[in-house]
């Protein structure tokens, strides 16, 4: 009979707990890369928003500068008075004063048909564009939790194939747990041929050049990550530096 073994705390790195509400390593990871694949889009949409702006500051300019306006105005007014009582006057001011004419004309014409008419976004626009980019990001943030879902839906109804799936999981975890110390002295060895960064030697020097700042520039370990506490052993090699917590020393 098999007992289930307790993870070591560098193992718990790679392992999802669906209990767990804050966001762990392997989903952070995939999470992020949902989030790069929004950033073409992202930038399409401000490329796209950036050239409306740009288009519609043009046509403006150009309809700003070059509209012309012309009005024209004309006024006419005729007035015969015939004066007199006689049947002579009479006559006249029955047939000339239908000649009395008065009128006014106003004529006002531009080339307003003939300029570009620029229809830039409104603001309700580009909220209504930019508001499913914030929806897709949102959901890139939120899906970790729904993706938990799937080994109990799975378990519910497939549970012959959920069983042959965690027990091929444990006895992965068995063989990894056997060769668990070789795995991390590659892992030792091979970080200890990169070259320390500009941050750890900036780090470590202000440490040597001031030790009141230990408290605040804790370290931590070399393989499981943990803050450096007083139980935390340095390796004996004055060369080396690294620093271990009980568990991984």
């Amino acid at each position: 009979k098999q007992t289930l073994l307790p993870l070591l705390r560098e193992e718990t790195s790679s392992v999802i707990f669906p209990f767990k509400p804050a966001v762990q390593r392997p989903e952070l990871r995939h999470m992020v890369l949902e989030l790069l694949r929004c950033i073409p889009l992202l930038l399409f949409l401000l490329f796209v928003c950036g050239l409306d702006h740009f288009i519609f500051s043009i046509l403006s300019t150009i309809q700003h500068h070059s509209f012309i306006e012309y009005s024209y105005q004309t006024s006419h007014h005729l007035s015969v008075n015939v004066m007199g009582a006689s049947l002579m006057a009479q006559l006249l001011r029955t047939t000339i004063g239908a000649l009395n004419t008065s009128f006014d004309t106003e004529v006002v014409t531009s080339n307003l048909a003939c300029l570009p008419q620029p229809t830039g976004m409104t603001r309700q626009q580009y909220l209504n564009t930019c508001l499913p980019l914030g929806t897709l990001a949102l959901l890139c943030l939120a899906q970790v939790y729904p993706f938990r879902l799937r080994r109990a839906i799975a378990a519910f109804y497939f549970p012959k194939r959920e069983k042959t799936r965690v027990l091929f999981l444990y006895n992965k975890l068995l063989r990894q747990r056997k060769n668990f110390l070789h795995l991390q002295r590659g892992r030792l060895a091979r970080r200890t041929r990169e070259p320390p960064g500009l941050g750890t030697s900036l780090l470590q020097w202000c440490r040597r050049r001031w030790p009141w700042l230990r408290r605040c520039l804790r370290r931590r370990c070399t393989l499981c990550g943990t803050p450096e506490t007083p139980r935390h052993q340095p390796c004996p090699n004055p060369d080396c530096g690294a620093l271990y917590c009980d568990s991984c020393w």
